[in-house]
């Protein structure tokens, strides 16, 4: 009995050391972006010949959002004899005609835009984009996904970073066109504003490996060449072509103040199905690169960096694990109570929640200091954390199923095409799932497990674990609660 409680204390112990790392990075991710923020920002020097440039728009079924993102696009302010624009329709539905009376009409118009058809979605988005590179004629290839809305001088813009011929990319930040919509696009956009201000500020401005978004940004068609061009071996083709690019020398710019506005999903299915893609792709990647990554010659703190950038689904798997063996850890606490002390609910923990606190602080106050009030960002923080804790399950077997190799069909993440004053509506559109996932239900049985954990705790009179399970509980309970609510 002693040996078995000696191996769950060390597993316990093991996936706490690893998040403190992990908060660790994010610390000196932190500090790296406020001491940049301080240098005065070196603007490009104006281009003198515009290049050519091809915009790709990779669609599948998006029936609400394709029409806005063809207007978007038709209305980018740049010599259309220098522009080309491909579709890349692999709908299956009214989103094909839809798509065809749009490009009939710019190329009424004057503009180079056409329909591209496949005969089957071989390869996913990944497929289409490779099918596309040779029908590309632009120098620079533009990529949005279906629900981006870019402004009309995006291209006189972000054009002008490519300031070398070793630059291959330039990434802008992602915006949110209904960040107000509910608690889950707020939710959404807190931790996707930290990872497009601290994380790719820092780890750029710091010649780190950092990775092309899949979205509103521009790489040198060159680049996706030598580099290999898109593969589909993974969910997330976009970060496995930014190691492979930055594997061979090229160069990535991150363009923090230029910003596209996107539809965040406002249903917990689709949140589920997008959680699902990214965390799996992201483990798919490390399984293929991580290796290559630390035998290269990039200097130790980049590996370093890297080695916690393509493990950061990971993360999931070390909260799940550490949540369900905080149960009986507890329980065994009298007979271990200084290691239980230090690891469980005292130093590691506090240290850690206090360094993910200053971290996504950080990049609300420095993208909304003028609308946070003194309330506004503990509670913010708290249901994100809460959030987090209840996708852990279904995250972390999305990231074991990407680390042992299962291969699952890439799931696009359905947008709705809806203001903040539509709440209600998004039921009434063809692409809402109307069942419930089994895993679901495996959700709730953790909230009442948590819960248990809570009254077994007060009957003890041992409250350590007791803030820890009770937000265990209330993210499981609030994950379980809208995902049944968004099938019904």
């Amino acid at each position: 009995m002693e040996g078995l409680e000696i191996t769950l204390l060390v597993l316990y112990a093991a996936c706490l050391v690893f998040l403190f790392l992990y908060s660790a990075v994010q610390l000196h991710l932190t500090v790296l972006y406020r001491h940049y923020r301080k240098r005065p920002k070196k603007e490009p020097a104006p281009l003198h010949q515009w290049p050519t440039v091809t915009v790709q728009l990779p669609l599948y079924n998006e029936v609400y959002v394709a029409e806005r993102l063809l207007r978007a696009v038709a209305a980018l302010d740049y010599p259309r004899e220098l522009l080309q624009i491909l579709v890349l329709d692999d709908s299956t539905d009214e989103t094909v005609a839809l798509v065809a009376r749009e490009v009939e009409k710019g190329q009424r118009q004057g503009l180079s835009i056409q329909q591209v058809r496949r005969p089957d979605r071989t390869g996913y988005k990944a497929g289409a984009l490779q099918h596309a590179l040779p029908l590309s004629t632009g120098e620079f290839i533009v990529l949005f996904d279906a629900d981006f809305l870019p402004a009309p001088d995006f291209l006189r813009q972000a054009l002008p970073y490519f300031t070398s011929a070793r630059v291959g990319v330039v990434q802008t930040r992602w915006g949110h066109l209904n960040r107000s919509f509910s608690l889950l696009t707020q939710l959404q956009a807190f931790g996707l504003d930290a990872h497009f201000t601290v994380e790719q500020g820092a780890r750029n401005k710091g010649h780190h490996f950092i990775n092309f978004n899949g979205t509103a940004g521009i790489w040198r068609k060159k680049t996706i060449l030598e580099a290999g061009g898109w593969h589909a071996d993974t969910l997330t083709e976009d970060l496995d072509l930014s190691y492979r690019a930055q594997l061979q020398g090229w160069e990535f710019r991150y363009v923090e103040h230029i910003a596209v506005p996107a539809e965040l999903p406002v249903t917990m299915p689709a949140l589920r199905s997008q959680q699902y893609r990214w965390t799996k792709g992201a483990a798919e990647t490390a399984r293929k690169h991580l290796w290559q990554v630390l035998r290269s010659d990039k200097p130790w703190l980049s590996k370093w960096f890297a080695f916690f950038h393509l493990l950061n689904s990971s993360v999931f798997v070390a909260v799940l694990v550490a949540a369900l063996l905080s149960v009986p850890v507890m329980l065994v606490q009298d007979r271990y109570p200084v290691v239980v002390h230090l690891l469980g609910y005292s130093s590691v923990f506090k240290v850690s929640f206090l360094i993910l606190g200053f971290f996504y602080w950080t990049a609300e106050r420095h993208l909304y200091s003028g609308t946070l009030s003194g309330w506004t960002f503990p509670v913010r923080f708290f249901y994100f954390l809460v959030m987090s804790l209840g996708l852990s399950l279904h995250n972390a077997l999305a990231v074991l199923e990407g680390f042992l190799g299962r291969k699952t069909p890439f799931v696009r993440t359905p947008k709705f095409n809806l203001a903040p004053q539509q709440k209600g509506n998004w039921r009434l559109n063809q692409y809402s799932l109307s069942k419930v996932p089994p895993l679901a239900w495996l959700e709730g049985l953790l909230c009442l497990y948590f819960l248990f954990a809570v009254g077994v705790g007060v009957v003890r009179q041992t409250y350590g674990f007791l803030p820890y399970h009770l937000m265990l509980s209330l993210g499981f309970g609030l994950v379980f609660f809208y995902t049944w609510r968004h099938s019904k």
